[in-house]
């Protein structure tokens, strides 16, 4: 038996990682129904490192949480072609001549995996560099990562997960056929499949992986990056074969331009190129900067644009009645999604850009992300093109709009506008204010169309209806007393929750925190004075107007004493104040994802020991804290001098 699975093992390594199969894939499948048929016979005798574990079948109640022994950190990211030079001319100014590794920016998730005496034993997520999570069952399904090496040894390797063009293809025919939605894209896709709780699922999506990172390298004497990738090879890993070493500027350009031509021709989706220095004693002389190496570096390709129709301009209508006009374009795949729409933000917005119905337009992803129209091919039209006119009435309750003098922005002024009712609603019921999971946007609409809901109390009568929620598509009574639960839960929020879910124009979350802890509660806050509040550090005269204009308001009131009556809290529950001297009266910016703490219990942090959070960087700024790719603002505060502190030193000082 162990001979089937060394022939077995051996002809997967030769088929994913040298890409020389020496047997057919007949005699594969005769090896594999063999070692099959032995191990149903003998089933004490199946070994962990057997190629039939790949076929999935470990189920698990949860991931668990994985701490890595060396930090996961992600590269800093660069965007055009003079940011690389810059990059590269910093490195040899500091003394270090060094070749350089270029490699693919694979389009995937990254992994670490864990080999004890050659055999794998962990494979974990990144998470957020520092905690990942345990996703071994699901990596033992992937054909190209051996459950065994070809030594004995203890090794931490790393590489990305991904799924290939064809496989996705292939996977959303059956979905399709099944009647199931297709998924997105091979990234969002690999991604999915890695957090399955269930093996069988990971191992019918036939994932791939590609290595490129060992994180101690000099524990094998291992002296440059080049020889750690032969190395991982050597032991039975999949390395990318578009990896190339190079010696200067030029090459590296060269090889950028060239793979960012055949970028669309590849098996897997990519996103950049990544250069690294190869020495790895100049990677140490480099060194990190608080959150990505000095060393490599990651270039992301330009956002891709296609073509496609604009077919019409439809407006739609936000909770404060700001009208929005969407483009709504023939369907078209862009970076592994199909986009039919785009918000083209307002007016001014479309008549700079010359839209009119039915031009091609080309349209990019803004930051890889949100599709974004970039322009008209005025070159294509051919007379049959309609001019954008911005409606002059609300497309849902036909109220004249209105636009205030120096702003871009329509509105529709009808309080009572469905429309607004809706998105009212569905922003009352956010994350980041009342917080009620289960409340989705369509179920939202579902409760105002079928008149369980007209107002937001009403959203708390919900129990009172608990049969007739049962009745709506796609809730049982399981899922209706869930939600119920959480409604009932909600009702428990501090006071800056439920300010911010009123929606009092420009009072946001961090706003409506500062007047929860000045008033302490509703009614003290609903007699304040346009002259009291415009005294407070950070509600201008704007917003004070917009304070006192909402509690002037009859209907406003009435929907908070609705809401006293139903059993809301109307007090801030505020934390004990723990003053420290290096955050008292000061003011700090938080930048990049931190690895310890969330961005709000950083902030709240801040405000309890006696400072506060801005959102930009400037001369009064008392320190910035970082955490992983924090951007800009960590920039500016170096060219301004300001103090930088890591998530460790700013958890140092702040409990000290």
């Amino acid at each position: 038996m162990n001979y089937l699975i060394k022939i077995l093992n051996d002809a997967s390594y030769d088929y994913y990682v040298l890409d020389d199969p020496k047997i057919t894939d007949q005699e594969y499948d005769a090896y594999y129904r063999e070692l099959e048929t032995i191990e149903k016979l003998h089933p004490e005798w199946v070994l962990d490192t057997s190629p039939t574990k790949k076929v999935g079948g470990e189920v698990i109640d949860e991931f668990k949480k994985v701490e890595h022994t060396i930090p996961m950190l992600s590269l800093g990211d660069v965007f055009n072609e003079d940011e690389i030079i810059e990059f590269l001319q910093r490195i040899e100014n500091s003394g270090v001549h060094s070749n350089y590794v270029c490699e693919l920016k694979i389009d995937g998730l990254s992994v670490s995996l864990q080999y004890e005496k050659g055999v794998l034993v962990r494979g974990a997520t990144r998470g957020n560099g520092v905690v990942g999570e345990d996703i071994t069952h699901n990596v033992k399904t992937i054909k190209s990562i051996p459950l065994k090496l070809k030594q004995p040894l203890d090794i931490e390797v790393r590489g990305e997960i991904y799924m290939s063009k064809k496989t996705l293809e292939k996977i959303n025919k059956e979905r399709i056929s099944k009647g199931e939605k297709p998924l997105q894209n091979p990234r969002n896709a690999a991604a999915g499949s890695i957090r399955q709780l269930d093996s069988k699922i990971a191992a019918k999506r036939n994932l791939d992986a590609f290595l490129y990172h060992l994180p101690n390298p000099e524990d094998f004497g291992i002296k440059t990056h080049h020889e750690a990738l032969e190395f991982m090879k050597s032991l039975g890993f999949k390395t990318n074969p578009n990896n190339r070493i190079v010696k200067n500027i030029d090459e590296v350009m060269t090889y950028i331009h060239e793979k960012g031509e055949i970028r669309k021709d590849l098996p897997y989706d990519i996103d950049g190129v990544v250069i690294k220095v190869d020495n790895l004693k100049d990677q140490q002389t480099l060194g990190f900067t608080a959150r990505t190496p000095r060393w490599a570096i990651a270039y992301k390709f330009p956002a891709e644009e296609v073509l496609t129709k604009l077919n019409d301009i439809l407006f739609t209508v936000g909770r404060t009645g700001k009208i929005t006009p969407n483009a709504i374009l023939d369907p078209v795949q862009l970076m592994g999604s199909t986009i039919s729409r785009a918000t083209l933000h307002n007016e001014d917005y479309v008549l700079k850009k010359g839209l009119m119905i039915h031009d091609t337009v080309s349209i990019r992803k803004a930051g890889d992300v949100i599709p974004e129209v970039v322009e008209a091919k005025i070159e294509r039209r051919t007379g049959k093109e309609i001019p954008f006119k911005m409606i002059t009435n609300c497309p849902i309750c036909n109220t004249k709009l209105i636009k205030k003098e120096g702003e871009v922005d329509y509105y529709c002024p009808n309080p009572n506008c469905p429309a607004r009712h809706i998105e009212s609603f569905i922003h009352f019921v956010s994350r980041p204010a009342m917080n009620i999971d289960g409340l989705g946007d369509r179920l939202m609409e579902d409760l105002y169309n079928f008149k369980f809901i007209s107002t937001i109390p009403d959203i708390y009568r919900l129990s009172s209806k608990k049969d007739d929620l049962t009745k709506l598509e796609g809730y049982g009574e399981k899922s209706v007393t869930n939600l119920l639960n959480a409604i009932e839960v909600s009702k428990s929020n501090s006071l800056e929750r439920l300010l911010f879910g009123l929606g009092i124009k420009n009072v946001g979350k961090e706003k409506a925190k500062i007047l929860a802890k000045t008033y302490k509660n509703m009614d003290n806050l609903s007699k304040a004075t346009y002259d009291e509040l415009v005294e407070i550090p950070d509600i201008g005269p704007i917003i004070a107007k917009n304070i006192v204009d909402y509690f002037a308001n009859v209907d406003n009131l009435k929907i908070i004493e609705e809401l006293k009556d139903l059993g809301l809290n109307m007090e801030y529950i505020g934390e004990e104040l723990n003053l420290n001297e290096d955050f008292v009266d000061k003011s700090f910016v938080l930048t990049g994802t931190l690895t310890k703490l969330t961005r709000d219990e950083a902030k709240a942090l801040i405000e309890n020991a006696g400072g506060k959070t801005v959102g930009s960087v400037s001369k009064k700024t008392y320190a910035v804290i970082v955490g992983d790719n924090p951007g800009s603002k960590y920039d500016k505060a170096k060219s301004l001098n300001i103090p930088i502190w890591t998530e460790e030193e700013f958890l140092e000082k702040i409990n000290s």
